[in-house]
């Protein structure tokens, strides 16, 4: 029977967690798309993400990347990375924001502290939206995934159209509120109210119990 409502809990063996763009290039201070910043201008542009990120998002993150390997539910990530060095790949959005990640580069490395595991997967992406530019809905359907829960940055670009491409084709979208995040707390709330329409939210820690719930029964 098809649920008649978002709200429904995850089923462990048919669920999957989605780190979108978690990456050095965005997600360090000293990666590429701060390049040029100096101390004082990359405090004011992006201090409150750096600090909330430090302090909030990544500790969830890695407390709801332990629950789903415990509890057996499939762990992926995707990160900003063109398929070629120069960028020629990318798309037309990509090339006028003028993001370009070098293929094989350090500002492609998903960030150590949720480091993937040996057999986990990596999709590098070269859209907004993971679904446009890669076949991770072709991986996601091979993996036997329904529920999906989307954790990542930022929350009210990458992770939105993640949410919205997801619900379109036929998944159960999660996101885990704390473990996004964006420049400003205004952003990050404007962008959960929009995508509500599209997905279930839940805290991390509210996901950690049920995972660790439904993975004991």
């Amino acid at each position: 029977m098809e649920p008649s409502s978002r709200e429904v809990e995850i089923d462990p063996a048919h669920a999957a967690l989605l780190f979108i763009d978690v990456q050095n290039y965005t997600a360090r201070p000293n990666g590429g798309e701060y390049a040029g910043l100096d101390d004082a201008e990359r405090e004011e542009r992006f201090g409150f993400f750096f600090r909330t990120m430090r302090e909030v998002t990544v500790p969830n993150m890695q407390r709801l990347q332990a629950a789903c390997r415990r509890g057996g539910v499939e762990v992926l990530y995707t990160v900003i990375e063109s398929l070629t060095r120069d960028g020629r790949d990318r798309s037309l959005d990509y090339k006028i924001s003028r993001l370009h990640v070098p293929r094989g580069s350090w500002d492609a490395q998903v960030l150590a502290e949720i480091a993937p595991g040996e057999d986990e997967i990596l999709i590098p992406k070269t859209s907004s939206s993971v679904f446009i530019s890669t076949n991770i809905d072709y991986v996601l359907r091979n993996l036997g995934v329904r529920f999906l829960i989307i954790a990542g940055i930022l929350t009210d670009q990458c992770i939105d159209s993640a949410v919205r491409d997801a619900c379109d084709l036929g998944y159960l979208v999660t996101v885990a509120t704390d473990a996004c995040a964006t420049l400003t707390p205004e952003r990050h709330e404007w962008s959960l109210r929009n995508n509500r329409g599209y997905c279930r939210q839940r805290t991390s820690a509210e996901l950690v119990g049920e995972i660790e719930r439904l993975s004991a029964a």
